[in-house]
């Protein structure tokens, strides 16, 4: 027989997606067949499945230690070189620098990615021991493309990895890019419009009209700087959509500098032939923690910032975007 007791990190989920997650190799239907049949009570009582955990709730399993092991499968964390640059780190948040060319998250079963590298650093520092994590993995909450630079948030327990996802999706968390667009751009612009994904390809659009399918998307532009040709800006993404900030830029006439999908191809050849440029100039460069509550509220108006890449400080040198 086992006890689990439920810890403040593990309290908000459904009792059934824990045990799901703590028996990972436990099928669903099993599951449901265990709670039935009294091998599995939450506080004392037969469970249904969909109870809210709270600290303290007390789940016991009785079965044999040998089938709970059978069902529970602990990936090890293998080693990892580290391509990030840790920003910020506490007991419940890892924010870090992801570096151009990293995937966030890997594209394929035996590809290297972010969460590998977060996953390493996190178990060789103590902070995640995947034993007694409850089938919790750390991983990051928000992604860039592969040659997008900057900040991502990680969170270090599950209740603070579900209160930044939380905070993401209710903009309680700004984030910002910086980048730099071909032409001038003078004044601020809030862009809006719908997106929509491109049938059988990794690409999108951006229309004025809705169309069926087609999601709101709303995009903020501050420029700050320009040399007549070539614009640095910031830019403040409110919604969060694949692909937003390449697609509204291009849709308004403003493609970044060498964006391969969404740009201008000759500018694209300037730029790969001058600076050695071979990707969208694009950086999560700041976020900023606007409203916080629970297990953050110690973090409401921080702000964080990371320097864009050595390559794109050379083009603003280059262009006159910036002094040397």
């Amino acid at each position: 027989m086992k006890e689990v007791a439920i810890n403040p990190y593990e309290a908000g989920q459904r009792l059934d997606k824990f045990l799901l997650k703590y028996m990972n190799k436990c099928p669903k239907g099993l599951l449901y067949k265990w709670m039935r049949t009294n091998k599995i009570k939450y506080n004392g009582k037969k469970p249904k499945g969909s109870e809210l955990l709270a600290e303290g709730d007390l789940i016991k399993i009785f079965l044999h230690d040998e089938q709970i092991e059978e069902m529970q499968e602990m990936k090890a964390i293998g080693k990892s070189p580290i391509h990030f640059k840790t920003v910020y780190e506490d007991e419940h948040i890892l924010i870090v620098d992801k570096p151009l060319g990293l995937l966030t998250q890997k594209d394929k079963a035996d590809g290297h990615s972010l969460a590998e590298e977060v996953q390493y650093y996190l178990t060789s520092n103590g902070s995640y021991n995947p034993v007694h994590a409850n089938g919790f993995i750390p991983a990051p909450c928000n992604r860039l493309d592969r040659n997008t630079a900057g900040i991502v948030l990680v969170g270090k327990h599950l209740k603070a990895t579900q209160q930044i996802s939380q905070m993401l999706k209710t903009k309680q968390i700004s984030k910002y890019y910086m980048s730099i667009v071909l032409g001038r751009i003078t004044e601020p612009m809030v862009l809006k419009g719908y997106h929509i994904k491109e049938n059988n390809k990794n690409e999108v659009k951006i229309v004025e009209e809705y169309v069926e399918g087609a999601k709101p998307v709303e995009t903020r532009i501050l420029p700050l700087q320009s040399n007549g040709r070539y614009t640095l800006i910031e830019v403040q993404l409110v919604t969060g959509k694949t692909h937003q900030i390449r697609a509204h830029l291009s849709q308004i006439g403003h493609p970044i500098i060498g964006d391969p999908k969404y740009g201008d191809a000759s500018e694209n050849e300037y730029f790969r032939n001058s600076y050695g440029l071979a990707y969208q100039v694009l950086c999560a460069y700041k976020i900023k923690f606007e409203l916080c509550e629970s297990v953050f509220d110690y973090m409401e108006n921080r702000v964080f910032t990371v320097a864009a890449p050595k390559i794109y400080s050379e083009i603003c040198v280059g262009e006159g975007l910036i002094g040397s």
